[in-house]
């Protein structure tokens, strides 16, 4: 059966044209010590300039220069992942300031935006401070290689990618497919500055607003078809007539024509933006998808269909089942009913069965797999007969959420206590204790489209790839007073605000006992939040029981942890991260994944379609942690509130 869709023009603006705002991309490891400065435009380091100044204390920090601007991130991403996942469009939004960068913000694991005297946008992690500072960074602006151009005001690509997974060149699962809707990024590529949509009242023109795409790949030449042309920014169509193969691609503009930049092209790899009921309504945490449901997967990368123009609105839905493709919905393989065209060029669908043993949740996975070429991810909500999800693991619920229907901002606060032990084999095992609080505010349409939308933590027995685009919400810090902390062999402690970060809180603690404690967290109140007073059981820690003997993943095998012990009705979290790495050991970017499981099962398969994904590398890291389902606390001021502990390890592995 094909379920054939309505002509709608919101669907198409909507499913069709995410324009996002990439730029050459600059990676770099640095130490400063010092007095030392960085321009984090160019890589130089000296001892005036540039955008940064490390003072050679912890107290004083980062001091930024000339009219650079610096953003410390909360502590609610803290870590390599989260790291790895901010893009160009997330620190634009971001509240930059003059203020130093100082204490918390400039401890190990802790991110650093800023906004650079060159107009670009990098983001730092710091990997070890004391009297000098060392961290990783990426500059979303610097120039890269596959650019280049003919000459003053000629096009220049930067990069090429599927215009709904946003993979990027060298990872595995890489590709552009025929008959995909792709996205070229650069500069000087069109006329136009604002993005330029074509109308599809008449097949898409080859040549739009002065730009036009030539690919070559195996001695034949195609010319993609324009949806849309700005100056720095290119949608089009790969003519399903593309060879299969490693070819180029230039731009032409005004009569200028670009360097070539490589084009790979493969025979299906699927980007996935959204998933929708058989009428094409979107799924919410208060209307779920159901097992044994046929739904409508959204994107581009099906493969070729020759017996389309790739032009012309409406295409023939041709059921392209001789192109191979598996799709996993919540870790089971789900049976596919049609792949193929929608209607509109270059954008595809996918129309499949929820199983009926799906395990039910607010962000139940779905992956899609061409050969060994692995899509990303994005969740739907499930629910047995539909209606309202729930998650254990997830603070929030479909209840919830619509009590906050209509609402001018939402306000909440969570308090949170981490034991994080890291092992490698430089340092042998290492562990920090620390309490964290955070109050909150966002604009209340934006906080529920984002809770709506594609979830950014799995649900219990799903996995998520992380990687690609996606704009991420900005929020106002609230004043919730002094926050006191005890328990555990830790006194009275009050934690500190961190600078520059309005609304966060920390303080390093005690050791968790190895059998538990409970800890308490009082709060006087403040200008928006008022007092509270709530205690938090930290469980005894599970034992990763096969962890010494993990020091290599197969990714096309999948790979097995297994664990003992841990809170009883709590969920266990496994992740990991592969690094991609240039031929000189240069960091260019990372792909992570995290799964979800119930602690009563002592074990979980990270499964080969997830591990795909992740580039083969010996920068690796593999991660297990036992959180308590979230717990609610109320005071006045906050719309919901939570408390959890969360006890984390994490090993260096190598992918391969």
């Amino acid at each position: 059966m094909i379920l054939r869709i309505q002509e709608a023009a919101c669907l198409l603006v909507t499913l069709a044209f995410p324009i996002a705002a990439w730029a050459d991309i600059t990676n770099q490891s640095v130490t400063l010590n010092s007095g030392q400065t960085l321009n984090l435009d160019t890589g130089a380091v000296g001892t005036s300039g540039g955008d940064i100044l490390w003072t050679g204390s912890i107290t004083t920090g980062i001091t930024l220069q000339g009219n650079a601007t610096g953003y410390g991130f909360p502590a609610s991403t803290l870590g390599m992942s989260a790291y790895t996942a901010l893009t160009q469009q997330q620190l634009a939004g971001e509240p930059y300031s003059k203020s130093p960068i100082t204490t918390v913000n400039v401890l190990a694991q802790w991110i650093i935006a800023v906004h650079t005297n060159g107009g670009n946008y990098a983001k730092l992690i710091v990997t070890a401070s004391s009297t000098s500072i060392t961290f990783e960074y990426t500059t979303f602006g610097g120039n890269s290689s596959g650019g280049g151009g003919g000459g003053a005001g000629a096009p220049t690509i930067s990069q090429v990618q599927n215009n709904y997974s946003f993979i990027l060149p060298g990872l595995p699962n890489y590709g552009i497919a025929p008959g995909s809707l792709f996205i070229v990024k650069g500069t000087n590529l069109a006329t136009n500055t604002t993005p330029v949509l074509q109308s599809l009242s008449s097949p898409l023109p080859t040549s739009l607003n002065g730009a036009s795409i030539s690919v070559t790949v195996g001695g034949t030449t195609v010319t993609p078809a324009l949806y849309y042309t700005s100056t720095g920014q290119l949608g089009a169509v790969l003519p399903s007539t593309t060879p299969v193969g490693t070819g180029t691609i230039t731009v032409t503009n005004s009569g200028q024509t670009s360097s070539s930049a490589q084009m790979v092209v493969v025979a299906s790899a699927l980007g996935l933006d959204v998933a929708t009921d058989a009428n094409v309504n979107y799924f919410a945490q208060a209307a779920s998808a159901s097992p044994g449901q046929t739904i409508i997967l959204w994107g581009s990368g099906v493969g070729a269909d020759t017996a389309n123009d790739d032009k012309t609105y409406p295409l023939k839905q041709d059921n392209l089942t001789t192109i191979p493709m598996q799709v996993w919905i919540g870790g089971i393989q789900a049976t596919i009913q049609y792949r193929g065209r929608s209607q509109y060029p270059g954008v595809d669908q996918v129309n499949v069965v929820i199983p009926s043993n799906v395990p039910v949740g607010c962000g139940v996975s779905i992956v899609a797999v061409s050969g060994n070429i692995v899509s990303n991810s994005i969740t739907v909500p499930v629910a047995p007969g539909g209606g309202a999800c729930s998650d254990p693991a997830s603070p929030t619920n479909a209840g919830l959420l619509q009590s906050l229907t209509g609402k001018a901002k939402v306000s909440f606060g969570f308090l949170e206590v981490i034991q994080s032990t890291e092992v490698t084999a430089a340092t042998g095992k290492t562990t920090s204790n620390e309490a964290f609080a955070g109050f909150f505010s966002y604009p209340g349409a934006a906080f529920l489209a984002a809770a709506n939308a594609s979830a950014s933590i799995p649900s219990i027995g799903s996995c998520i790839i992380i990687g690609g685009g996606g704009v991420g919400l900005t929020p106002t810090g609230l004043d919730p007073g002094t926050i006191t902390f005890s328990g555990g062999g830790t006194p009275s402690t009050t934690l500190q605000s961190i600078p520059s970060e309005a609304g966060d809180f920390y303080a390093m603690i005690s050791a968790v006992p190895s059998s538990g404690a409970t800890y308490t967290f009082t709060g006087s109140g403040g200008k928006d939040v008022g007092s509270f007073n709530t205690t938090l059981n930290f469980p005894t820690p599970l034992v990763w029981t096969n962890q010494s003997s993990i020091t290599t993943v197969n990714r096309a095998q999948g790979q097995t942890v297994t664990w003992t012990g841990g809170a009883p009705g709590t969920f266990v979290s496994i992740g990991g991260q592969s690094e991609l790495l240039s031929a000189s050991g240069t960091f260019i970017t990372a792909v992570t994944f995290e799964c979800y499981a119930p602690v009563s099962a002592g074990q979980f398969n990270i499964p080969s379609w997830v591990l795909l994904a992740l580039p083969a590398s010996t920068a690796g890291g593999l991660n297990m942690s036992n959180q308590t389902n979230p717990q609610s606390f109320t005071a006045s001021g906050l719309d919901y509130a939570y408390v959890t502990a969360a006890a984390l390890t994490d090993i260096s592995v190598t992918y391969q």
